[in-house]
């Protein structure tokens, strides 16, 4: 016995609706998925300036503790072999966009240059957190 026509057409392949409902979630998935990776990457990038800030703060300290004086830049770090070189800001994806900020000016030595006393990203971005990555 033969099958009427449209019943053997509809076992042939997907309709139209069933292949935009397919392409709907793989849309959907996708766009889930690149988002969790970007943040993966900018978790990434924030953990890698949470250290390198350590890294300078703890030479500005260890110089500090050696010297008496704060160093004049962040080159002198360097220079002094306190670090290797100086860390790219991984927001700027430069070395030389580190912000200083200045140390007091020491009230028994007056005409000592007063130096780096700490040192924060040059990115006025905002964190995953909602915090700019300059006041880090």
């Amino acid at each position: 016995m033969r099958q009427p026509l449209s019943s053997a057409r509809r076992h042939g392949g997907f309709t139209l609706l069933e292949l935009m409902v397919v392409l709907a979630l793989i849309v959907t998935l996708s766009a889930i998925a690149f988002a969790t990776y970007q943040n993966t990457v900018q978790r990434g990038r924030e953990a890698v300036l949470r250290e390198n800030l350590f890294r300078m703060r703890d030479a500005i300290d260890q110089y500090y503790a050696d010297k008496g004086k704060y160093p004049a830049d962040l080159n002198e770090l360097v220079a002094a072999g306190y670090m290797r070189r100086l860390p790219d800001d991984p927001m700027t994806q430069k070395n030389d966009s580190w912000q200083v900020v200045p140390a007091e000016p020491d009230p028994n030595n007056p005409s000592n240059e007063p130096g780096i006393y700490n040192v924060t990203s040059g990115s006025e971005a905002l964190a995953l957190d909602g915090t700019k990555y300059s006041d880090w």
